[in-house]
């Protein structure tokens, strides 16, 4: 088998109105693999200052992945432990080339009868006037979720925003989920959550930074509206450490990014340490472009959940590869009417 990789800039959409220091590329890495006349692609979708391998050293593990690529998949694993997200592309492209289509990973009614997968609709940080722009846009497109980041501007601004969605929309017509990233601090949070509880607001990601499991477990537990966790999962792979975590804090979700985490395997780990403590759950994409979208997608479906999910992100960039991933009223589903193009990989031949 021979493989190689390349880099790959993909160029965000950034409309007037958005927040300035909002990421205008984002970079990822394309793994190739041949075996005859057999090929498989996966990306290795490195989320710069959020990914625990936003490391000097990536390109020298992708390079030294190559040069290895024969040896056996568990010794690989093991040693891309550190590198979530090259484990996760290594994954996508063995799934690939193994494929009768090299697209179709988890073939299901997914990929074979368009059945579709319900996601959220996601807004930009911006000013007041832009962020409501885009709320009036995805509840015309016919979402009726919709997760709006926090934490990046006024927090009474942000507040106004979901007043004014609520005063339209109660919750059992419009679902509205928040994201702080982190962006409180724990002397403050708790207030913070009783003021978004006003607007009946499904649940909020990742409220306080992650690590500090005591001050995450006394919200948790004193919080009037449901926690999901988030960035608390990146960097923790021991299934005994996922497992005190969680009886640690004792979560009221959990979010599942497959290329943070380590891959599908790697996910499937957490699904069953959620299992054990019944604590539901989401996945969401963490802005790679088509070609681990399409994977996210086919292994999220294959779990058959009915929350929705957070894969609309493939509309977000300017050249991302062209794919049948449609995104239409609220669903993504895989288009027979699409078609995938490569093109602009500008792909190196094996």
């Amino acid at each position: 088998m021979k493989a190689s990789f390349q880099s790959y800039l993909l160029n965000f959409k950034r409309p007037s109105g958005t927040s300035r220091g909002v990421l205008t590329q984002k970079q990822s890495y394309f793994l190739q693999l041949r075996d005859g006349a057999q090929w498989g692609i996966g990306e290795c979708a490195i989320l710069r200052g959020l990914s625990i391998d936003d490391r000097p050293d990536y390109e020298d593990k992708l390079a030294w992945l190559c040069a290895n690529i024969d040896k056996p998949i568990a010794e690989l694993m093991e040693a891309l432990i550190d590198f979530p997200s090259i484990r996760f592309g290594l994954e996508t492209a063995l799934a690939s080339l193994r494929s009768e289509d090299p697209y179709e990973l988890f073939p299901s009614d997914f990929t074979r009868k368009e059945a579709p997968i319900p996601i959220n609709g996601l807004i930009w940080m911006g000013s007041p006037e832009f962020m409501s722009e885009q709320i009036e846009q995805k509840l015309d497109a016919g979402f009726d979720c919709i997760k709006m980041k926090i934490g990046a501007i006024d927090f009474q601004v942000e507040l106004d925003v979901l007043k004014h969605i609520r005063t339209r929309f109660d919750a059992n017509t419009i679902e509205l989920r928040v994201d702080a990233n982190g962006a409180f601090s724990p002397a403050e949070a708790l207030e913070k959550l009783k003021r978004l509880s006003e607007y009946e607001i499904h649940s909020i990601e990742q409220p306080i930074k992650p690590k500090q499991w005591e001050a995450m477990a006394a919200l948790c537990a004193a919080s009037p509206l449901p926690i999901a966790l988030d960035e608390e999962l990146i960097g923790l792979h021991d299934p005994e450490q996922q497992l005190q975590m969680l009886a640690t804090i004792k979560p009221q979700y959990l979010i599942f990014k497959p290329s943070l985490l380590g891959g599908f395997a790697a996910t499937d780990q957490w699904i069953t340490a959620a299992a054990n403590f019944d604590i539901p759950w989401w996945i969401t994409s963490a802005l790679e472009s088509n070609i681990g979208l399409n994977a996210i997608c086919q292994y999220t479906f294959s779990k058959r959940t009915i929350l929705p999910q957070g894969l609309g992100t493939g509309s977000l960039y300017t050249n991302n590869v062209e794919a049948p991933l449609v995104v239409n009223s609220g669903y993504i589903h895989y288009s027979k009417k699409g078609q995938w193009n490569l093109n602009v990989l500008n792909l190196k031949s094996l």
